[in-house]
């Protein structure tokens, strides 16, 4: 459960009634990898494999589902064991992890340590030349449009509630790829890209879709999948912005009614 009824005072104008809402409450999840404590993500309870896959993609410890052996949710303890296969260089005294770092809360976005990691991995795979390169990429600005609507039809939770975040990932098409709501941003983002990730997708010629604000730590999710276009209902913030400028991203906000902001590389939009 992630959800509940309480009973709350309501004032509208002059009117003042009781009346039963509902909220949303937010849970620390353990995430293990190899039977060692990894990460606590405090998140909204629900899609917890696509969030853990997805989270261990972008910080690098992943590239496919084949890098997994066996992953187990255990929704009562709100913990998720992944074991890697053998073949996997992973070592977790090696990633210089503290008491804070090891926890990734709904405001903040990720620890620069992991954000540190997820820029190494990005480095090594030469992920800047590789986005750079796709120059042949085009989309229509109604496409982005309707996206960013069916995305928001597509979140019961947050008109139920308004209280999460939404994100979803899009073919060229329009077609609706994955669509996952946390009450953190960047752990909708994990969502929608561990569900690709599990059901063994690539990330050619797709687009995100997100609801929350353009942060380096959103941007970065999207580089390390290789996505080149990212549109959000909200604003962008300059590390998103130096960020998807540097590695070749379009980053659009504020995408309301006909109407939205091109930050960086607007060449691939067209109207």
């Amino acid at each position: 459960m992630f959800k509940r009824k309480i009973n709350i005072t309501r004032i509208n104008k002059t009117k003042k009634e009781e009346i039963v809402d509902v909220i949303l409450y937010e849970s620390a999840i353990d995430l293990f990898v190899n039977s060692e404590p990894l990460v606590n993500i405090i998140c909204l309870p629900k899609d917890l494999k696509e969030l853990s896959v997805g989270f261990l993609f972008s910080i690098g410890v992943i590239n496919s589902i084949n890098d997994i052996e066996e992953i187990d949710v255990n929704e009562l303890e709100y913990s998720v064991h992944v074991k890697l296969n053998d073949n996997i260089e992973f070592d977790i005294e090696n990633l210089n992890l503290n008491s804070i770092s090891r926890v990734i809360d709904t405001t903040c976005g990720i620890p620069s340590a992991w954000r540190n990691m997820i820029k190494k991995k990005l480095d090594e795979a030469k992920i800047n030349n590789a986005i750079k390169s796709e120059t042949n990429v085009k989309l229509n600005s109604d496409l982005i449009f309707s996206s960013i609507k069916k995305m928001q039809i597509s979140t019961p939770i947050y008109r139920e509630t308004g209280g999460c975040h939404g994100a979803a990932i899009f073919d060229f098409d329009g077609n609706l790829l994955s669509v996952k709501e946390d009450i953190g941003r960047h752990n909708a983002i994990d969502k929608v890209i561990g569900e690709l990730i599990l059901k063994e997708k690539g990330f050619e010629n797709v687009f995100l879709t997100s609801s929350g604000r353009l942060t380096g730590d959103s941007v970065l999710k999207a580089i390390r999948a290789k996505i080149p276009i990212v549109a959000s209902l909200s604003a962008a913030i300059e590390s998103g912005i130096k960020l998807a400028f540097a590695y070749g991203i379009t980053l659009i906000g504020f995408v309301r009614g006909s109407r939205m902001n091109i930050y960086t590389h607007p060449e691939k939009v067209i109207i």
